[in-house]
């Protein structure tokens, strides 16, 4: 060895990993960021808020109906005197808790199928034509049809709370698995090919350890961008259920079921269904932001540029 090269001072380079890059380029995605500061800002009003505030959603102050937003009363007062404010904050706890316990069992069913129908080619069609099937339904006039039929059986089962609770949360969770299935299948099936997965397979690796240790690490960057996807449009749709009148009971509020109730009032009292609209518009929308952050953060192709 060289005395050039012995004396030649030691440089560390940093030590990078995938998941930093990935940090790096999300943090750099302005809409990505602005999401995140919202939807923090919207789940922290809607955990802490109603301990803050203080005032009962359920309380009636007949002498304060229709009261325009003031210090007493920050969003006013619906028809019968209670404070919207309590009731938005009350009700985003509700929808954020169906928004992202729905995500969770679309998410689990889909990827479930997904990686089946991606490795073992013998359930890919069965699994893929099901999916289709799936996706050729209505699936609005599917949940109507289905609330309607087993609203009050669980009702009677669980209470009229935890009993709608159950069955807006399943419903929305069995028929929103699609999206996920199809885009984990198809990196599934580009992944089998890989030659990690090739050669743990001629070492006799068994097909369980495989999916568990090579192949749904490698998946985990679109299941993150369909759990964003998949915590909006559940929150969309309950909102929607429960502005038809199908979802939770009058005195247990969600952001939908503000808007059905104010929807008699609006030319009286317009800023009813302002707030519960502006709270569900600003969720979603933070939300997609954040997907598209992961979405580009996650690419290669893009973090590079």
């Amino acid at each position: 060895m060289s005395d050039a090269s012995v004396g030649a001072p030691q440089i560390d380079a940093p030590q990078r990993s995938l998941w930093s890059d990935v940090w790096v380029a999300f943090r750099r995605h302005r809409g990505a960021m602005l999401g995140v500061v919202i939807f923090t800002a919207i789940v922290l009003c809607v955990v802490f808020g109603p301990m803050v505030y203080g005032t009962d959603p359920q309380f009636i102050d007949v002498r304060a109906r229709n009261a325009p937003p003031s210090l007493v009363h920050p969003m006013g007062t619906d028809n019968i005197g209670r404070d919207i404010f309590a009731q938005v904050l009350q009700g985003g706890r509700v929808s954020m808790l169906v928004g992202v316990v729905a995500m969770l069992i679309s998410l689990v069913i889909g990827t479930l199928i997904g990686v089946l129908a991606g490795y073992f080619r013998r359930l890919d069609g069965p699994l893929m034509r099901m999916t289709d099937l799936f996706l050729a339904l209505p699936l609005l006039p599917l949940l109507l049809v289905a609330i309607m039929l087993f609203r009050d059986t669980l009702r009677v089962l669980f209470g009229p709370e935890a009993g709608i609770f159950l069955l807006i949360v399943f419903l929305i969770g069995i028929t929103s698995w699609m999206q996920t299935a199809r885009i984990v299948r198809g990196d599934v099936l580009a992944l089998k090919e890989r030659e990690f997965v090739l050669a743990a397979k001629s070492i006799g690796t068994p097909s369980r350890r495989i999916i568990l240790r090579h192949i749904l690490p490698n998946v985990l960057s679109p299941i993150m961008v369909s759990a964003t996807i998949g915590v909006a449009g559940a929150i969309i749709t309950e909102s929607a259920l429960s502005f038809l009148g199908l979802g939770f009971p009058p005195d247990f509020p969600t952001w939908g079921r503000l808007l059905y109730d104010g929807k008699d009032f609006m030319t009286l009292t317009p800023a009813r269904v302002l707030w519960p609209g502006l709270a569900i518009s600003l969720t979603v929308l933070s939300i997609n932001f954040v997907g598209d952050g992961l979405r580009d953060a996650l690419d290669p192709r893009i973090r590079g540029r």
